[in-house]
């Protein structure tokens, strides 16, 4: 923690330095100490708490953290629960947890807490495959495709809304300048 010292503090920290080399000397090669009348210090305000104005990269990033932030928490995130019921619809309403796992690039431990919870809702069922014991089979039970159509229909319906305030010439410039942004980072990674 970074301790900030007043000017009266610091002039208080000088004079006491002072005295204590003061003390060391002979008190007859002491020299005498100015009589200062006591003056009343006019009270100082503090500075306002003033914020640098931000540069126009980080105005960009805060835009594009905003948006990364509101698709993730809003919509599910990139291996939550929704997305998950979503792909199993897609695929007619089962996979391979091997296969789910590869497309949302997830480690199997990982994978498989994600699905215990889902399961636990009464989303999914797992079995194991009858020619391969190793393996696992996910299905979606009839509560999970219910709730997989919701989730598309919601994603349907924001993404129809998400940029009516652009023109078409805005959002296609948007998609041009969005692919430049991406290419730059998987550059610099």
């Amino acid at each position: 923690m970074v301790e900030t010292i007043s000017d009266d503090q610091s002039h208080a920290q000088a004079q006491r330095a002072e005295e204590d080399a003061a003390a060391d000397e002979p008190a007859d090669q002491r020299p005498a100490a100015p009589q200062q009348p006591a003056a009343a210090k006019p009270a100082q305000t503090p500075a306002p708490n003033v914020q640098p104005t931000p540069t126009r990269e980080e105005l960009i990033l805060r835009g594009l953290g905003f948006c990364g932030h509101y698709l993730h928490f809003h919509e599910g995130g990139r291996s939550g629960r929704e997305p998950i019921l979503c792909m199993l619809h897609r695929a007619g309403g089962s996979m391979s947890q091997l296969e789910l796992g590869s497309r949302f690039e997830l480690k199997p431990g990982s994978l498989s807490e994600i699905l215990a919870k889902i399961e636990t809702a009464g989303l999914i069922e797992r079995t194991r495959d009858p020619r391969d014991r190793r393996a696992l089979s996910i299905h979606l039970t009839e509560a999970g495709e219910q709730e997989a159509l919701r989730a598309i229909e919601a994603r349907k319906a924001f993404r129809d809304q998400a940029f009516s305030n652009l023109t078409v010439e805005e959002q296609d410039e948007l998609v041009v300048l969005l692919g430049k942004i991406r290419n730059r980072w998987e550059e610099l990674a």
